[in-house]
């Protein structure tokens, strides 16, 4: 079976975008990483790291330290699709993240994006 195109995408052309969706609804660059790391357990050091090396989505998932255990926790419709019912690991992976960025431009707190 052939990979879904989305894995081939480069992070780092997918991380502006993310940045300048929270800003436009004056959240923050700042906020935009927290999540990513929360998500990921990147530092801002391997973040800032794989947006150099233009990792792709499915290397930037791979590589990264660990899902945060709450990430089970994430439900939701994104992109007409409910995240907890994606089979696919990488995708469902790829939909928390479009799905804690969009609580975060809708201006839900931190505190209930990171699950806390």
């Amino acid at each position: 079976m052939a990979k879904n195109r989305v894995f081939a995408l480069k992070f780092a052309s997918i991380y502006p975008l993310y940045v300048q969706k929270a800003e436009r609804k004056k959240r923050t660059k700042k906020e935009v990483d927290q999540i990513i790391c929360w998500l990921t357990g990147y530092d801002p050091a391997g973040l800032r790291r794989q947006i150099k090396q233009e990792a792709d989505l499915e290397t930037f998932f791979a590589q990264a330290p660990g899902l945060h255990p709450k990430s089970s926790l994430i439900k939701g419709v994104v992109c007409g699709v409910r995240v907890e019912e994606i089979e696919d690991p990488l995708m469902r992976k790829i939909r928390y993240l479009d799905k804690l960025i969009d609580e975060l431009a809708k201006g839900k707190a931190m505190e209930k994006i990171l699950r806390q």
